[in-house]
């Protein structure tokens, strides 16, 4: 498995995002489990995941909880494992997401995230949003209070724009290790945060990063997904559309780590492998154009 560097950490190139393992249409909690496993025997050692993950308002932190039982019952070593969770979001229950930047409730979600991990320190902790009624600097500075305390190792923003990372950067320096912003051949409003992550050497975490890429089967329920050059590109190799999206992620930057969801453990080990591809430029020109 190929790595990358969050912070002084390395980490896989490639990450699981553990959202899909707990919010609405979620697997039972076996195969939940076994994907994480398949995952982490995969190679996998980045897990996102946040305490807002969950369906139903009286199970907040679901998905932090099921990776902590996770990696006490995986049969690796899991003292290589960067579990990053992120906090600032709520679900009140009736399907919507709302945001809350103040300081008190970021100390308090850290808090609980604390236990439901079981851990003295978070090892990366991200704002999940900006919330428009709290000033910035104020949200930020919890964060920067949260390391100062000893309660987080380092720090990361979340659905952010370039100016929001400057002034996180001022505020938290060094500290200030990741951006996950929403970035895929669909969506690539982030491109300039994804450029100035790289100019900072911010690692820079695409969430929904197969935004675009339909199914690799041409035919299934509703008709054919669109024919895309990720999906040419991914029959003149022998792979899957998905895999050639993640290389393509990869060959943005060196700053890159996409986190792609999954909730059966065959897609878990599918994304880890597409760490092994290299892309040339002719592929990558057409599916850049694509995108």
């Amino acid at each position: 498995m190929h790595t990358r560097r969050i912070g002084t950490i390395d980490v896989s190139a490639i990450g699981l995002g553990a959202m899909p393992l707990s919010i609405e249409g979620h697997p039972d909690r076996a195969r939940a489990i076994a994907t994480v496993h398949a995952a982490l025997d995969a190679g996998i050692t980045l897990l996102d995941t946040a305490d807002s993950y969950h369906w139903h308002a009286g199970e907040r932190g679901h998905n932090e909880e099921l990776l902590a039982q996770a990696l006490s019952t995986w049969s690796g070593d899991s003292s290589g494992i960067l579990v990053a969770t992120k906090g600032g979001r709520t679900r009140p229950g009736d399907g919507s997401w709302t945001v809350n930047g103040t300081p008190g409730h970021i100390r308090t979600a850290c808090e609980g995230s604390l236990r439901r991990l079981g851990v003295a320190a978070i090892g990366l902790y991200q704002l999940h949003k900006p919330d428009p009624a709290v000033p910035w600097p104020d949200s930020v500075g919890a964060l920067r209070d949260l390391i100062d305390a000893g309660l987080v190792r380092a720090a990361g923003i979340s659905n952010v724009t370039c100016d929001q990372i400057h002034a996180a950067r001022a505020i938290l320096g060094d500290s200030l290790v990741s951006v996950q912003n929403r970035y895929s051949p669909q969506y690539r409003d982030s491109l300039p945060e994804l450029r100035l992550c790289d100019r900072l050497g911010i690692a820079f975490l695409p969430w929904s990063p197969l935004g675009g890429i339909a199914r690799s089967s041409l035919d299934g329920p509703g008709g054919p997904p669109p024919r895309t050059p990720f999906h040419a590109v991914a029959e003149e190799r022998g792979t899957t559309p998905q895999q050639i999206c993640l290389a393509w992620h990869l060959s943005h930057s060196k700053h890159v780590i996409p986190i792609p969801g999954a909730t059966r453990p065959e897609s878990a080990r599918s994304s880890a492998q597409a760490t092994a591809l290299t892309l040339t430029e002719e592929e990558l020109e057409r599916l850049d154009a694509a995108a």
